[in-house]
């Protein structure tokens, strides 16, 4: 079922994504060559904890996991796509780093991520990151009441193919309120005009996932989250939580 979400409920919501964004922004200005991707939880960890909220990721179990996440974040590396697992692997010059990072406020969930280089980067990541964002900005601008779901999903895929990208097979974004993940989920490639209609108070996290070389498709690690391009091609992860109004697309989830 698709709950859309009172004002109330989007204030909360908001703060929610301002924690969010907090600690996103507190992960990256630490993320340097030689730390440990555990530390970069540690700091995230440490921001959703100062501002009284609760963590999203940490302890989650979809039916389809092994096990718990026992992450706050998920950090990815160059060619993972997303559910990196965040462990004492150091970061090393120009690796391309993903997070992802939810947290809960009063029960509502914010949820967004980023992807950066640390060192000095390889032009062709650069490239990349700014293709993800730019997918991820006009899935946004294309979130307006009374146009379909179909028509975020064609303007953060279309734009990607066109530039030579991948797209992650089998993932996209999805709704988010009271669960991190809730009705409807958000394909990164589609027709527009086609699907649900966008109604005022429907909220939604867009995440588009590039890949370089064109290819979708992946292979899953053996910590069974782990997500990694099946061409070992390097891949970006972009996302923001965004709720539909009347006066157009407001995201949640920016500082």
């Amino acid at each position: 079922m698709i709950e859309l979400k009172s004002a109330h409920e989007l204030a909360l919501l908001r703060e929610a994504g301002r924690v969010v964004a907090e600690a996103l922004a507190a992960v990256r200005e630490r993320a340097e060559v030689g730390m440990p991707l555990a530390e970069l939880d540690r700091v995230a960890a440490r921001v959703i904890e100062g501002a009284g909220a609760e963590p999203a990721f940490l302890g989650y179990h979809p039916a389809w996991a092994p096990m718990p996440y026992p992450g706050v974040i998920c950090a990815s590396v160059n060619d993972e796509v997303v559910h990196g697992i965040p462990d004492g692997s150091r970061l090393e010059e120009g690796d391309l780093v993903s997070i992802d990072c939810g947290a809960f406020v009063e029960g509502w969930c914010g949820d967004a991520a980023i992807s950066f280089v640390v060192g000095t980067p390889d032009p062709a990541d650069v490239a990349l990151i700014a293709a993800t964002e730019a997918a991820l900005e006009r899935g946004i601008a294309a979130a307006a009441a009374r146009r379909k779901l179909g028509d975020v999903s064609n303007a953060i895929g279309a734009g990607a193919r066109r530039g030579g990208y991948g797209l992650l097979a089998d993932h996209g974004g999805h709704g988010v309120g009271r669960a991190m993940h809730e009705a409807p989920f958000v394909p990164n490639d589609g027709r527009p005009g086609r699907g649900l209609e966008l109604r005022p108070g429907l909220v939604l996290a867009l995440e588009p996932m590039l890949i370089i070389g064109g290819s979708d498709d992946y292979v899953t690690g053996e910590d069974g989250w782990t997500i990694r391009t099946a061409s070992g091609t390097r891949a970006a992860h972009c996302e923001h939580t965004i709720a539909v109004t009347e006066d157009g697309p407001l995201v949640l989830t920016e500082l």
